[in-house]
């Protein structure tokens, strides 16, 4: 490399210092263009932790930490603070509250809703306002004691932004809790009101053409039935929902009358 002359030293210098420049990185100049390439340091692995295998530090499996957590839950309230502190859900950062369950743990009938919507997500419970109303009266009409024979979840426990539909990833990881959820309760019905709730418990969507026809799952008979908010929305699907009421109320009348047996 040439030497610069004083002129072009001077004016190199000047241009340095109006970018900012103002110390020398060091005392002796180098010449960059006889210092041989070196690649960088490739930063020190850190040390595992401890009691976790290096296989689980590197790819969390969100569905395996559910499971574990779920199984962990010896009842109701135990499975809800898991529940609150599983973090691997997205849904819970935009959500105000976690929407559970609400009603008499061991109830005859479980009803799910799909996700909470707005009134579920300010007051923190499954089938809050309008809906929860209509729903009260639909028990009542069949003669089920809404505080005592009726408990009530949400499948997805945080509400989805826009109110979108859940994805399978995200049904996923929430579905141990889910099973668990089902099983602490213990009812002798779950009630599947929407798509998700039916991909979560049954496998399968499809409400129009699941509706009324009973079908098992986590080893718990299941009968899907319209959202209290869809007859809103649609008031012809009131015929049938209360045809899907009747079959439910014949079923539990069964049901007393083979346990009296």
């Amino acid at each position: 490399m040439d030497h610069l002359d004083w002129h072009m030293a001077r004016a190199a210098l000047q241009w340095q210092a109006e970018l900012g420049v103002s110390d020398a990185v060091g005392d002796v100049p180098i010449d960059r263009y006889e210092v041989p390439a070196q690649s960088p340091k490739q930063p020190a692995a850190a040390p595992p932790r401890a009691g976790l295998p290096q296989s689980a530090l590197t790819a969390l499996d969100p569905v395996a930490v559910a499971e574990a957590a779920a199984a962990a839950a010896g009842d109701l309230l135990a499975l809800q603070l898991a529940l609150q502190n599983f973090s691997h859900c997205d849904l819970r950062r935009g959500a105000r509250n976690l929407v559970f369950g609400r009603g008499a743990a061991e109830a005859r009938v479980m009803i799910l809703e799909d996700a909470p919507g707005r009134a579920e997500d300010l007051q923190g419970l499954p089938f809050a306002g309008p809906a929860g109303q209509l729903l009260g009266k639909m028990c009542a009409a069949i003669g089920l004691n809404w505080l005592e024979e009726v408990y009530t979840a949400s499948v997805i426990p945080w509400r989805p932004p826009q109110d979108r539909e859940a994805s399978a990833a995200e049904i996923a990881m929430i579905q141990p809790f889910l099973r668990r959820h089902i099983s602490l309760a213990a009812p002798q019905v779950v009630i599947c009101m929407g798509n998700i709730s039916c991909q979560a418990v049954l496998g399968k969507p499809g409400l129009s053409k699941l509706r009324g026809i009973w079908q098992e799952g986590f080893a718990v008979p299941v009968l899907p039935m319209a959202h209290p908010l869809s007859l809103f929305r649609q008031p012809v699907r009131k015929k049938q929902a209360w045809q899907d009421l009747l079959t439910l109320k014949a079923w539990l009348r069964a049901q007393t009358e083979k346990g009296k047996a």
